[in-house]
């Protein structure tokens, strides 16, 4: 939902969205699609801190455009107390929905609007989807990354990959065990790509 990028694509395509600077002087281009949200996340997140303050071990994070419970250092005996609290600070927020990853509780504005969709926006924005030469790679370890696995699979033919070091049901093509088989991956396409350079320079 808080997306920033170049203010130009793939062959000079001009990005669509809020124009702005970043701290280098560089054009760069917003979009928010949730913008409208933003003083409602705020009130949510103080309302959240407040409420699970006598809690230990909880944890609110302010993520701007969705407000996190995390409760992996809180004793499961707890967890219901931390649930229904939430619940409580939900009920007076209708336009905001609830949604569970790995030991957190997430809430979100009900706008139809997901990281599926976010790959989407940029394949189209930076003008990628025109190019056949391109292959889009997504590693994603939540739940919420699922949306963007199957774009990739059915829209964009390129390379899905789950971080888990636990075999689980996933729209996934494949998979990384954990966040150094991720730098090991990366590094290597690094390599490959210097490599291909080097040779295309050679001859």
């Amino acid at each position: 939902m808080d997306i920033m990028g170049p203010a130009e694509g793939c062959n000079g395509v001009k990005v669509d969205g809020t124009r702005g600077m970043d701290e280098k002087g560089n054009e760069i281009v917003f979009s928010q699609p949730a913008s409208e949200f933003l003083p409602m996340m705020n009130e949510v997140c103080k309302a959240l801190e407040q409420r699970s303050k006598n809690i230990q071990g909880a944890k609110i994070e302010h993520n701007k455009f969705c407000v996190s419970i995390h409760f992996r250092r809180v004793k499961e005996e707890n967890w219901r107390a931390l649930a229904e609290e939430v619940q409580k600070v939900l009920k007076n927020y209708p336009k905001l929905f609830l949604t569970q990853g790995r030991k957190v509780l997430e809430l979100r504005p009900s706008i139809a609007w997901d990281k599926g969709k976010a790959v989407e926006f940029l394949m189209k924005a930076l003008g990628l989807g025109l190019n056949g030469d391109v292959l889009p790679v997504y590693i994603g370890d939540d739940q919420t990354d699922e949306d963007a696995f199957s774009v990739l699979n059915e829209k964009h033919n390129g390379y899905s990959i789950l971080v888990s070091n636990v075999a689980k049901k996933t729209n996934a093509s494949f998979s990384l065990r954990d966040p150094c088989e991720v730098m090991d991956f990366v590094h290597s396409l690094v390599k490959w790509k210097l490599k291909s350079s080097h040779e295309q320079n050679s001859s």
